[in-house]
């Protein structure tokens, strides 16, 4: 080859979009949107991740930065357990990295064991130069509608996915239970609704910036953990997105304030505090709202759903 040919082949390789490695073994990893969507920067998507591992831990990638090109990773389980219900996590990190490894890859094997897949979401980052509020929330929103568009390929029950954001990603998770009906529809007759919520000691959700920020007639049932004293800021924006929901009567609310607990745990159990257990009882309130059943069998949740959205519906005329 000519060196001509070798400089016209490396710059076809770095226009060519970034394909990112499985951050969990046996991942399928796939673009948020075409190459040649107007939400990506054309001139960056070629660009590499950057993987930061894990010193102590040989191979284990702990966080990501400069993401140009989102993605989603799944992680299907065998169909003998398979409940066909989704989690789509939303590592945090102060929009600055992507914490995969406590608040990603730790969770695939957890939910595997109880028969839910999962999906670990690749957003862009403010430090790369993109607005959390827009482009990293439409990731997220996104990434739902790619899971649903692709759900029997994966084996998934549509109305089983929803999102569990962490930090800063439950920043992304929060505007994504109140604002699908809003977002602009790059799949369209796809819905970006949520069928359940999770935020795990978050970030400011939209009501920290407007009290009075509309919810949906047909808004997800949430879950909420945070700790209390040990991380109170993010245990205030836990209460006003809780109030918010509770005072608007969305059924199937759950809040866990714990008394002692640092922020960024994870799943991690710190001298047997309480703290490391939330998931447990995220697990308790999955199954107890009807996730846990076998695909095509309607949960509780959305009966639920569906009644309160009657009811508010009616009481407002339409």
């Amino acid at each position: 080859m000519t060196p001509r040919l070798i400089v016209c082949a490396l710059l076809a390789l770095q226009s060519a979009p970034y394909a990112p490695q499985p951050i969990v073994t046996g991942g399928i990893v796939i673009p948020l949107y075409p190459p040649d969507s107007p939400l990506l920067k054309r001139d960056r998507i070629g660009e590499a991740e950057v993987y930061n591992m894990q010193a102590s831990v040989p191979g284990r990638i702990q966080s990501i930065v400069n993401i140009h090109n989102p993605s989603i990773e799944i992680h299907p389980v065998d169909k003998g357990i398979n409940t066909g219900a989704l989690v789509i996590l939303v590592p945090g990190g102060g929009h600055n990295t992507l914490n995969v490894g406590s608040e990603g890859a730790d969770f695939v094997h957890f939910f595997y064991n109880y028969g839910v897949n999962t999906a670990i979401l690749r957003n862009r980052l403010r430090k790369d130069g993109y607005v959390a509020e827009v482009d990293a929330v439409n990731d997220a929103q996104q990434a739902i509608r790619i899971v649903r568009a692709r759900a029997a390929e994966f084996g998934i029950d549509p109305h089983k996915i929803g999102i569990v954001g962490f930090s800063a990603g439950a920043e992304l998770a929060a505007p994504s239970a109140l604002q699908y009906d809003a977002f602009d529809k790059p799949l369209a007759g796809v819905s970006a609704r949520p069928d359940f919520v999770g935020l795990v000691y978050p970030g400011p959700t939209p009501f920290a910036r407007d009290p009075k920020t509309p919810v949906p007639a047909d808004a997800p049932p949430a879950f909420i953990a945070c700790a209390g004293s040990g991380d109170a800021q993010h245990a205030l924006w836990a209460d006003e997105f809780f109030h918010a929901f509770l005072a608007a009567t969305v059924p199937n609310l759950e809040m866990h304030i714990y008394g002692n607990g640092v922020h960024g745990n994870g799943m991690k159990s710190r001298n047997g505090e309480p703290f490391g257990t939330w998931h447990e009882r995220f697990v308790d309130w999955f199954r107890d709202l009807g996730f846990l059943q076998k695909p095509g069998v309607e949960t509780k949740a959305a009966r639920d759903v569906a009644a309160y959205a009657m009811q508010r519906r009616g009481g407002q005329g339409s």
